[in-house]
Protein backbone atom coordinates (compact mmCIF):
# COMPACT_ATOMS: atom_id res chain seq x y z
CA UNK A 1 0.00 0.00 0.00
CA UNK A 2 1.42 4.01 -1.01
CA UNK A 3 2.08 5.60 2.28
CA UNK A 4 4.69 7.46 4.48
CA UNK A 5 7.29 5.46 5.77
CA UNK A 6 7.05 7.74 9.47
CA UNK A 7 11.23 6.10 10.13
CA UNK A 8 12.21 7.95 7.54
CA UNK A 9 13.64 11.89 7.36
CA UNK A 10 12.02 14.16 6.17
CA UNK A 11 14.31 15.83 2.63
CA UNK A 12 13.45 19.80 1.71
CA UNK A 13 14.09 20.35 -1.60
CA UNK A 14 14.59 23.61 -2.67
CA UNK A 15 11.69 24.75 -5.07
CA UNK A 16 10.95 27.71 -7.48
CA UNK A 17 7.04 29.08 -8.66
CA UNK A 18 6.76 30.76 -11.78
CA UNK A 19 3.50 32.41 -12.93
CA UNK A 20 3.15 33.42 -16.44
CA UNK A 21 0.39 35.82 -17.02
CA UNK A 22 0.19 39.01 -18.86
CA UNK A 23 -1.40 40.27 -16.28
CA UNK A 24 -0.96 39.21 -12.76
CA UNK A 25 1.22 40.72 -9.99
CA UNK A 26 2.29 39.04 -6.95
CA UNK A 27 -0.11 40.68 -4.94
CA UNK A 28 -3.03 39.30 -6.57
CA UNK A 29 -1.15 35.82 -8.17
CA UNK A 30 -3.83 32.98 -6.71
CA UNK A 31 -1.83 30.44 -7.76
CA UNK A 32 1.56 31.06 -7.30
CA UNK A 33 0.31 31.75 -3.48
CA UNK A 34 -1.34 28.32 -3.73
CA UNK A 35 1.44 26.61 -4.28
CA UNK A 36 4.00 28.86 -2.29
CA UNK A 37 1.99 28.37 0.64
CA UNK A 38 2.11 24.29 0.09
CA UNK A 39 5.73 23.83 -0.50
CA UNK A 40 6.11 25.64 2.26
CA UNK A 41 3.86 24.04 4.60
CA UNK A 42 5.06 20.59 3.69
CA UNK A 43 8.57 21.68 4.84
CA UNK A 44 10.09 22.63 1.58
CA UNK A 45 11.78 25.74 1.17
CA UNK A 46 10.50 28.24 -1.63
CA UNK A 47 13.65 29.05 -3.48
CA UNK A 48 12.70 31.75 -5.48
CA UNK A 49 9.18 32.76 -7.15
CA UNK A 50 9.06 35.22 -10.31
CA UNK A 51 6.11 36.40 -12.88
CA UNK A 52 6.38 36.56 -16.44
CA UNK A 53 4.65 37.42 -19.25
CA UNK A 54 3.25 34.98 -21.79
CA UNK A 55 6.36 35.15 -24.10
CA UNK A 56 8.61 31.79 -25.01
CA UNK A 57 11.93 33.53 -24.20
CA UNK A 58 10.95 34.99 -21.04
CA UNK A 59 9.49 31.84 -19.75
CA UNK A 60 12.36 29.67 -21.30
CA UNK A 61 15.22 32.18 -19.39
CA UNK A 62 13.40 32.10 -16.34
CA UNK A 63 13.71 27.94 -16.36
CA UNK A 64 17.07 27.68 -17.61
CA UNK A 65 18.23 30.17 -14.81
CA UNK A 66 16.74 27.98 -12.23
CA UNK A 67 17.81 24.49 -13.84
CA UNK A 68 21.55 26.39 -13.65
CA UNK A 69 21.18 27.07 -10.11
CA UNK A 70 22.26 24.00 -7.80
CA UNK A 71 20.24 25.54 -4.47
CA UNK A 72 16.82 24.58 -6.93
CA UNK A 73 15.80 20.89 -6.78
CA UNK A 74 12.35 21.30 -8.88
CA UNK A 75 10.54 24.38 -11.12
CA UNK A 76 6.74 24.21 -10.95
CA UNK A 77 5.23 26.84 -13.61
CA UNK A 78 1.63 27.81 -13.53
CA UNK A 79 -0.54 29.45 -16.75
CA UNK A 80 -0.11 29.09 -20.46
CA UNK A 81 -1.08 25.61 -20.88
CA UNK A 82 -4.00 26.04 -22.92
CA UNK A 83 -4.88 26.58 -26.45
CA UNK A 84 -5.14 30.38 -27.11
CA UNK A 85 -2.30 32.27 -28.60
CA UNK A 86 -1.10 33.19 -25.73
CA UNK A 87 -0.37 29.91 -24.37
CA UNK A 88 2.96 29.49 -24.97
CA UNK A 89 4.62 27.71 -21.59
CA UNK A 90 4.60 24.17 -22.86
CA UNK A 91 6.25 25.42 -26.35
CA UNK A 92 8.91 27.19 -24.23
CA UNK A 93 9.91 24.59 -21.56
CA UNK A 94 9.72 20.60 -23.53
CA UNK A 95 12.57 21.88 -25.06
CA UNK A 96 14.03 22.01 -21.84
CA UNK A 97 13.52 18.78 -21.05
CA UNK A 98 15.97 15.70 -21.25
CA UNK A 99 13.62 13.52 -20.70
CA UNK A 100 9.67 13.90 -20.65
CA UNK A 101 7.81 12.73 -17.88
CA UNK A 102 4.74 11.39 -19.93
CA UNK A 103 3.41 9.95 -16.64
CA UNK A 104 2.30 13.30 -14.86
CA UNK A 105 0.43 14.36 -17.79
CA UNK A 106 -1.91 11.12 -17.53
CA UNK A 107 -2.04 11.11 -13.59
CA UNK A 108 -3.08 15.34 -13.70
CA UNK A 109 -6.09 14.45 -15.81
CA UNK A 110 -7.28 11.80 -14.31
CA UNK A 111 -7.40 13.51 -11.34
CA UNK A 112 -8.50 17.08 -12.69
CA UNK A 113 -11.10 15.14 -14.87
CA UNK A 114 -13.15 13.55 -11.59
CA UNK A 115 -13.31 17.44 -10.68
CA UNK A 116 -13.77 19.47 -13.88
CA UNK A 117 -14.86 16.59 -16.38
CA UNK A 118 -13.96 16.73 -20.11
CA UNK A 119 -12.60 20.02 -19.60
CA UNK A 120 -9.64 18.72 -18.68
CA UNK A 121 -7.96 18.21 -22.21
CA UNK A 122 -7.86 22.41 -22.99
CA UNK A 123 -4.76 21.56 -20.16
CA UNK A 124 -1.38 21.00 -21.97
CA UNK A 125 -0.15 20.28 -18.16
CA UNK A 126 3.37 18.74 -18.71
CA UNK A 127 6.92 17.57 -16.91
CA UNK A 128 9.77 16.16 -17.35
CA UNK A 129 13.63 16.50 -15.66
CA UNK A 130 15.85 19.08 -17.21
CA UNK A 131 19.48 17.91 -16.11
CA UNK A 132 19.01 17.29 -12.40
CA UNK A 133 15.42 19.38 -11.98
CA UNK A 134 12.62 18.35 -11.96
CA UNK A 135 9.76 20.94 -13.85
CA UNK A 136 5.92 20.57 -13.65
CA UNK A 137 4.17 22.72 -15.94
CA UNK A 138 0.76 23.29 -14.78
CA UNK A 139 -2.25 25.09 -15.37
CA UNK A 140 -3.26 28.19 -14.71
CA UNK A 141 -6.03 27.87 -12.14
CA UNK A 142 -5.99 27.93 -8.43
CA UNK A 143 -7.71 24.38 -8.52
CA UNK A 144 -5.49 23.11 -10.92
CA UNK A 145 -2.21 23.87 -8.56
CA UNK A 146 -4.06 22.32 -5.77
CA UNK A 147 -5.23 19.00 -7.54
CA UNK A 148 -1.33 18.43 -8.90
CA UNK A 149 0.21 19.26 -5.60
CA UNK A 150 -2.06 17.14 -3.62
CA UNK A 151 -2.48 14.25 -5.89
CA UNK A 152 0.95 14.38 -7.54
CA UNK A 153 3.91 16.54 -5.99
CA UNK A 154 3.04 16.46 -2.25
CA UNK A 155 4.05 12.51 -1.94
CA UNK A 156 6.34 12.25 -4.77
CA UNK A 157 8.63 15.27 -3.57
CA UNK A 158 8.36 13.80 -0.07
CA UNK A 159 11.50 11.21 0.89
CA UNK A 160 9.82 9.03 2.65
CA UNK A 161 6.93 8.41 0.08
CA UNK A 162 6.40 4.52 -0.71
CA UNK A 163 7.11 2.57 -2.89
CA UNK A 164 9.16 5.06 -4.20
CA UNK A 165 9.44 9.09 -4.82
CA UNK A 166 11.40 11.63 -7.35
CA UNK A 167 13.53 12.22 -3.86
CA UNK A 168 15.27 9.17 -4.02
CA UNK A 169 16.52 9.06 -7.30
CA UNK A 170 17.99 12.85 -7.36
CA UNK A 171 21.30 11.89 -6.75
CA UNK A 172 21.23 9.40 -10.06
CA UNK A 173 19.56 12.35 -12.63
CA UNK A 174 22.68 13.19 -14.49
CA UNK A 175 23.87 10.03 -15.16
CA UNK A 176 23.19 10.23 -18.92
CA UNK A 177 25.31 13.80 -18.52
CA UNK A 178 28.12 11.62 -16.80
CA UNK A 179 28.50 9.44 -19.67
CA UNK A 180 26.90 11.43 -22.48
CA UNK A 181 23.59 11.97 -24.04
CA UNK A 182 21.65 8.29 -24.40
CA UNK A 183 21.88 7.22 -27.78
CA UNK A 184 18.02 6.60 -29.63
Amino acid sequence: MPGIDDTLPFISLGIAVLTISDTRSLEDDRSGTTLAERITNAGHRLADRAIVPDDIEAIRGAVQGWIADPAIDVVITTGGTGFTGRDVTPEAIEPLFDKRMEGFSAVFHRISYDKIGTSTIQSRATAGVAGTTFIFVLPGSPGACKDAWDGILATQLDYRHRPCNFVEIMPRLDEHLKRGKLKG
